[in-house]
């Protein structure tokens, strides 16, 4: 079956620069969906983005669906037909349904019954009477927040549509598309090549807008040259320049044509804290900054113009001028902000609103400064830093600096701190309390910052489960998932002995009332642990060593996760799966017990050699492993109890443990306990087994 290339292209007016990325992806994989639903098979594809279009391409496309076979069952001939063989109305609705009389059905066998039976081949369709439905089908499927309706058009897109083409081969496929009829021309650069440019096929698309239209159709290859733009213009004052992906995406998403220039500031705004002055050009210019090899800021940007202007330094120059009262903005608050101290901010906190029911940001700070204290005395941090931390924490959300830059919250902290005469740690306190911010970032430094940052996230996550506002499915307006995996890393990473059922029930004492008390820190401990699941499963541990380890649940995150690596360990080694298969085998005979173990076992009830063996194996396992599961040493404990592996399988070979004899019975089941809370104190290793 013959088959072409097709191009879809629609036209509009500036697209919003973040939502581009998402709606061009979108837009490929609708366009392949209702390919696939038309049966209409296809051997690759391809997406274009600039800020006037969103493009997709497919590489050999069918030029006519396959032809279709339908098969229909209908009732059963007990019940089709009557005692005198004239066709019931079942057997006559069927076959209305069909297209045909009843005679000409056929029987056929369904699961062993024999049922009226219809079948015949229909021809597929040309893809050309298709392809309308299905553009037009994958553009009502866009994720769009909120559509625009432009001129007397009752159609609705993202923004106003101006072109339209699909091309199939070198065929325009006629229709109307969001109130413009297709054709074979794109157009170029708004300014460089604003004229139609005809498209001879699918393939010579993304050279003619290159080569004739000042236009980079693909967004990858203009990120890229953006990327090496910026950094050649770095590399000409000898700066270094930190390109920040989001950031190349969104400039990248509002040029066609980038050419990178670099612009100049006043040096007296380097006065500004660093992170201002770049949050302030990076928010509102779109520029990327520059800093010297000992990360100092220096008085220059880089701007990317999407146009080749035949006076570069004009466009400098307006950029330059439109930065300035941008940087006058960020030093005015600086200023002013200093001149009042962050701890007399504190009780202007009471007026802002944490959560409804959970009170303000002051009630919070409260609460998150008597947590403090607990969690500060349990790691050895001190505990008068940290609570004056914690007093301060929130101080800078009514500064002005804070105000026009909310990603600033915690770093306008710090420093403002430090004017005020704080304690340097506490100053880094203030803004390491968000670290981690996104996964992967680094983590406090300080100890006063450990335990705001753990204050914080554990009183938000117990306060809003405490009121029923735990995350549902993809719901999570308060980044509470975000907030368990930073506690984790913070306590794993930092290797803290921190109980964690310790803390949580510690942030539940400091609320005054919670709605959803009862069982609230049960709740809150399986909610945070259960995000270890998603770390390990990132790491390459399989399900079955979570399981296994959270079966036990110990309480400390750092103890939890040496477990973990000490059971992964174990996993490997020859005698795992016997061991593993062997305790799954004590589960089920104890499940089904009746009688209450004795703790001890009595020797003078073990008759079979290899049940005493076994019996003294443990014994001298318990000497031996006692020590090094007080060094949580589960690693070296594990492969001890590994040795267990012959005397097991020799047991269970040669004993029978539910004799009749009903004191041997309960003796030798003792020992078989013995043996599964031996591995218990680690983990449960019965769950190594699949299923």
């Amino acid at each position: 079956m013959s088959n072409r290339d097709l191009l879809i292209e629609i036209g509009t007016e500036e697209l919003p620069p973040k939502a581009l990325l998402s709606l061009s992806g979108a837009f490929q994989k609708e366009i392949e969906k209702n390919l696939n639903d038309c049966n209409l098979k296809f051997s690759g594809s391809k997406s274009f983005a600039t800020p006037r279009r969103l493009t997709v391409k497919i590489d050999g496309l069918q030029e006519m669906q396959d032809a279709i076979s339908i098969e229909k069952f209908g009732p059963a001939i007990k019940a089709a037909f009557d005692e005198d063989g004239k066709a019931t109305k079942a057997a006559e609705g069927f076959a209305r349904s069909c297209g045909v009389a009843v005679e000409d059905l056929d029987q056929k066998d369904d699961d062993k019954v024999v049922k009226l039976y219809f079948t015949k081949q229909e021809e597929g369709k040309p893809a050309v009477e298709l392809l309308p439905d299905v553009v037009n089908g994958a553009l009502d499927a866009l994720p769009i927040p909120k559509r625009m309706r432009w001129g007397s058009l009752r159609d609705e897109f993202v923004r106003p549509v101006h072109w339209a083409m699909i091309l199939f081969g070198s065929e325009v496929v006629p229709t109307s598309i969001l109130g413009v009829e297709a054709g074979s021309t794109t157009r170029g650069h708004r300014f460089h090549s604003p004229e139609e440019i005809p498209v001879p096929s699918p393939a010579d698309y993304e050279k003619l807008l290159s080569e004739k239209g000042y236009v980079i159709p693909c967004f990858e290859k203009r990120m890229a040259l953006v990327r090496a733009q910026v950094e050649s213009e770095a590399e000409k004052l000898g700066a270094i320049v930190t390109i920040e992906n989001d950031l190349l995406e969104e400039v990248t998403a509002l040029v066609e044509w980038p050419v990178a220039l670099t612009g100049s500031f006043d040096e007296a705004f380097l006065a500004v804290p660093k992170e201002a002055l770049v949050s302030s050009m990076k928010k509102h210019q779109k520029c990327f900054t520059l800093e010297d090899s000992n990360g100092n800021i220096l008085p220059h940007f880089i701007t990317v113009s999407n146009l080749e202007s035949q006076d570069p330094q004009k466009v400098v120059a307006g950029n330059e001028r439109v930065i300035r009262p941008r940087l006058a903005d960020a030093a005015f608050f600086f200023e002013q902000d200093k001149n009042t101290r962050l701890e007399s901010r504190q009780e202007k906190l009471k007026t802002v609103i944490f959560e409804n029911t959970l009170g303000t940001v002051h009630d919070k700070s409260m609460r998150v400064e008597g947590l403090a204290a607990f969690i500060a005395d349990a790691i050895g941090a001190d505990s008068k830093l940290a609570t004056r931390a914690a007093k301060l924490g929130k101080c800078d959300l009514l500064t002005g600096m804070v105000g026009e830059f909310a990603d600033l919250q915690g770093i306008m902290g710090y420093y403002y701190a430090l004017h005020d005469g704080e304690n340097e740690e506490v100053a880094r306190a203030l803004n390491e309390q968000y670290m981690p911010r996104f996964a992967g970032d680094e983590l406090p430094s300080t100890k006063s910052g450990i335990v705001l940052a753990l204050a914080e996230r554990i009183d938000t996550i117990v306060g809003l489960f405490g009121i029923g506002q735990p995350p549902t499915g993809s719901k999570d307006p308060y980044a509470l998932r975000r907030a368990a995996l930073g506690i984790l890393r913070i306590i794993v990473e930092k290797e803290l002995p921190l109980d964690l059922a310790d803390c949580v029930a510690n942030a539940i004492f400091h609320y005054p009332s919670l709605p959803e008390k009862e069982g609230l820190k049960e709740a809150v401990l399986d909610f945070i642990f259960e995000r270890f699941r998603a770390w390990y499963i990132d790491e390459g541990v399989s399900a079955n060593i979570f399981l296994a380890v959270d079966a036990v649940r110990p309480s400390s995150p750092l103890d939890f996760s040496m477990r973990i690596n000490a059971v992964q360990e174990f996993a490997s080694l020859k005698e795992a799966e016997a061991l593993s298969k062997a305790n799954k085998r004590v589960s089920n005979i104890l499940a089904k017990s009746d009688s209450v173990l004795a703790g001890s076992v009595d020797s003078s009830l073990l008759s079979e050699e290899a049940e005493k063996e076994l019996a003294r194996q443990i014994q001298s396992l318990l000497d031996e492993v006692g020590p090094l599961l007080l060094e949580q040493n589960y690693t070296a404990a594990l492969s001890s109890m590994a040795s267990l592996q012959a005397g097991v399988d020799r047991f269970f070979d040669e004993v029978m443990v539910n004799t009749e004899d009903e004191k041997v019975r309960n003796n030798r089941q003792s020992l078989l306990n013995q043996l599964r809370k031996l591995f218990l104190q680690i983990a449960d290793i019965s769950l190594l087994q699949a299923g």
